[in-house]
């Protein structure tokens, strides 16, 4: 089973997090080579979740990019991307999972996830998927920033 993280975050809810699923490109990822600041969390995150990594692959480079890391790479195959990303967070049990994403295929996984992150970063972020996000953050470090200092998340999501 995986490894479970308890939030409690006030007024706001309790997560318990097993699962971070991260698009690759625009998000972990620019021009399909992984950059440094995804590279060098990339390993504390592992260690305190079971990481997926989801991406059409458009530049073929996501397998070997993150071979040094204990994730799992899911490389999507139909025509529906958007479909296949949030069926693929309900297959992992959506009340478990935390997503970060920044394109259009992204808003479904984000809203199904029981932590929807939305990334600006250098591609920018679509209207959908920016509005599906429970929290929006500019960079990659932000964003991870929050799943491995709860603190954090906790400060930005209380009510």
């Amino acid at each position: 089973m995986p490894k479970e993280v308890q939030i409690d975050i006030p007024h706001y809810a309790t997560l318990a997090l097993r699962h971070v699923v991260l698009d690759y490109n625009g998000t972990l990822a620019l021009d399909g080579t992984l950059t440094e600041a995804a590279a060098a969390l990339l390993g504390p995150l592992c260690e305190r979740f079971t990481v997926h990594v989801i991406t059409s692959d458009t530049f073929g480079t996501v397998a070997e990019a993150v071979a040094p890391y204990d994730v799992t790479v899911k490389v999507l195959h139909s025509s529906d991307h958007t479909g296949e990303k949030a069926a693929y967070i309900w297959e992992l049990g959506a009340s478990h999972c935390a997503a970060v994403g920044n394109g259009g295929n992204d808003a479904q996984m984000l809203k199904a996830a029981a932590l929807g992150i939305a990334l600006v970063g250098d591609e920018g972020c679509a209207t959908e998927t920016l509005m599906a996000g429970d929290v929006v953050c500019r960079h990659i470090e932000d964003a991870l920033g929050l799943l491995l200092n709860e603190k954090r998340l906790i400060a930005t999501l209380r009510r």
